[in-house]
């Protein structure tokens, strides 16, 4: 009796040192692997001292960082120095496009030909023709300024305006030499002028010879105003449109400026829109160069601190 009572007293405590040995054991194991894995204390007589990551390992890390950031840097002034060069390309090509445009607005003049085909190949290209005008039917693109010939001759590319607004002159011209009617640009007339009655002196009759660009329909462009031919008023050249309502076929040229009549509108109004602003670009990028490749040069060769 007795020996059973003294283990029924004995039981609880002989449980909670074998639970106490057994989490003791857990701690130790924890502690193990934390020193193993975080191996920043050391034990040392009983005490967990701080212990100091080798500067060999912390100078080898930085050292690959920095490498890493060096090259990825280095993109940016080779990046820029790219784009520089392609804009020197670009404005090569430019300069010809605009050297071939100004020779076709200058060459000798062809007799204008009926091939559709043909005429599509042929935008900028000086054509001749003989005939006469239908004033009853004038359509008037507005509004427009005026173009000085040899100015833009001299300045193709370059995007201009003057203050100065009112109307370029499109009637239909009859041309007798192919017996068909076909539009004609006669060029540039002030606000105060574009009702025919206050130019008849410049309304010539009779049979002229008229020479002139070949020019295609335009696309319109965004925040341009649609046609309006109710009220014959035409913000952009729709050569199909306009040739529907005057009765002539869609053949549209811009007379030269030599075949301006006195007291008329003035002819030469054939704009050479091309932008040329490539210069701008090579120094933008080129500059970006120059300045991201010396800063690159001074934080990772020089070591300056930026």
């Amino acid at each position: 009796m007795f020996g059973l009572s003294m283990s029924s007293l004995l039981a609880p405590s002989i449980r909670a040192v074998t639970n106490l040995t057994k989490h003791t054991n857990v701690v130790n194991f924890k502690r193990t692997l934390f020193l193993a894995r975080l191996p920043l204390f050391k034990r040392q007589e009983g005490r967990l001292i701080r212990w100091r990551r080798s500067s060999s390992t912390a100078a080898e890390a930085a050292s690959e960082d920095d490498s890493f950031l060096k090259w990825f840097l280095l993109l940016i002034p080779a990046t820029t120095f790219g784009l520089g060069s392609w804009q020197v390309k670009r404005r090569q090509w430019k300069l010809q496009l605009i050297k071939e445009l100004r020779d076709l607005t200058t060459a000798e003049p062809i007799p204008l030909p009926l091939d559709p085909h043909e005429l599509n190949n042929l935008e900028y290209r000086r054509v001749r023709v003989r005939g006469s005008y239908d004033h009853s039917k004038e359509l008037y693109v507005l509004p427009r300024s005026p173009v000085d010939p040899e100015k833009e001759a001299r300045e193709a590319g370059r995007l201009s305006s003057s203050g100065e607004t009112g109307a370029n002159v499109i009637t239909p011209f009859y041309c007798t030499d192919f017996g068909i009617t076909i539009l004609v640009n006669r060029g540039y007339v002030s606000k105060q002028k574009i009702k025919p009655e206050t130019r008849m002196k410049g309304q010539v009759e009779g049979e002229v010879e008229v020479v002139g660009v070949v020019r295609l329909t335009e696309t319109r462009k965004p925040f341009v105003p649609n046609n309006d031919v109710a009220r014959n008023c035409w913000h952009y050249r729709d050569v199909e449109a306009m040739a529907s309502v005057t009765g002539a076929e869609p053949i549209f040229i811009d007379a030269d400026f030599e075949s301006t009549i006195a007291g008329g509108p003035i002819g030469g109004q054939t704009r050479v829109t091309l932008r040329n602003e490539h210069m701008q670009y090579i120094m933008t990028w080129y500059g970006l160069c120059a300045a991201t490749s010396y800063m690159w040069y001074a934080k990772f060769i020089k070591k300056i601190r930026l």
